[in-house]
C-alpha cells in the first residue's frame, strides 16, 4: 500500500480533550452580521481561547487539523446572537454581548459600516456550560457556550447548570408513528 495522501498531516483519533466548563479568556477571531433561518437580523461570532487561557489556541487547533475541503470554524467556538427580539427591538443578549466586548476593551462600541471590523481581536469572557440537545432522536449533552462576560470575570465565573432539553414540546412517537399519550396526562382525548 502506498501512504495516503495528507497521511502525515492528519490527526490520529482518540486524543480529543473536551472544553473545560466554566470561564475561559478570549479574543474574537470574527464577527459577521447575518440572518436566521426567519429572516431576523443576527450575528455570528467566532472566538478562540487566549494566550492566558489554559486552553489557549483550542479551536485554531481544531481548525487548523481539519482536512476536509469545506471546513468551517468549530462550532463550539461559534455563537449566533438574535440582534432583536419579537418586537424588534434591542435582544438582551445582543446587548449582553455588546456589554461584556466594552468593558472588556475599556472601548465602545463603533457602529455602522466599520461594526464588524471593530470586533477583531478583542478580548472577551466567555463561559461553558452543559447543554441537552436533540441528535438522531436521541438526547445528547454537549457543551456549549452559555454566557459572555468581563475578561477580568471569567476566571471567577461558576459553571453553569445543565439546560435541559424541553420534551415537553414535542410529542413522543412511537415506531408505528402514532402520539403515545402519558398516562398521567388527565385531558381526554380530542377524537
Amino acid at each position: 500500500m502506498q501512504k495516503p495522501t495528507g497521511y502525515d498531516e492528519t490527526q490520529a483519533s482518540g486524543g480529543f480533550t473536551p472544553v473545560n466548563l466554566g470561564g475561559h479568556t478570549a479574543v474574537i477571531k470574527r464577527v459577521q452580521e447575518t440572518e436566521s433561518k426567519t429572516g431576523r437580523p443576527m450575528i455570528q461570532i467566532a472566538l478562540d481561547f487566549d494566550k492566558k487561557d489554559e486552553q489557549a489556541g483550542y479551536f485554531m487547533e481544531m481548525f487548523q487539523g481539519d482536512n476536509r475541503e469545506d471546513k468551517k470554524w468549530p462550532f463550539q467556538g461559534t455563537q449566533y446572537i438574535l440582534t432583536e427580539d419579537q418586537d424588534g427591538k434591542c435582544s438582551r443578549s445582543f446587548k449582553s454581548f455588546i456589554t461584556s466586548v466594552e468593558e472588556s476593551n475599556n472601548a465602545e462600541c463603533q457602529w455602522g459600516k466599520d461594526f464588524e471590523n471593530w470586533f477583531k481581536n478583542k478580548k472577551i469572557g466567555v463561559v461553558f456550560g452543559e447543554v441537552e440537545e436533540e441528535y438522531n432522536d436521541e438526547i445528547k449533552t454537549r457543551r456549549r457556550i452559555r454566557y459572555f462576560c468581563a475578561y477580568d470575570k471569567a476566571a471567577t465565573a461558576t459553571v453553569p447548570a445543565k439546560k435541559l432539553f424541553k420534551t415537553a414540546q414535542k410529542p413522543i412517537l412511537s415506531t408505528d408513528d402514532f402520539m403515545k399519550i402519558p398516562e398521567s396526562d388527565e385531558e381526554e382525548i380530542p377524537f
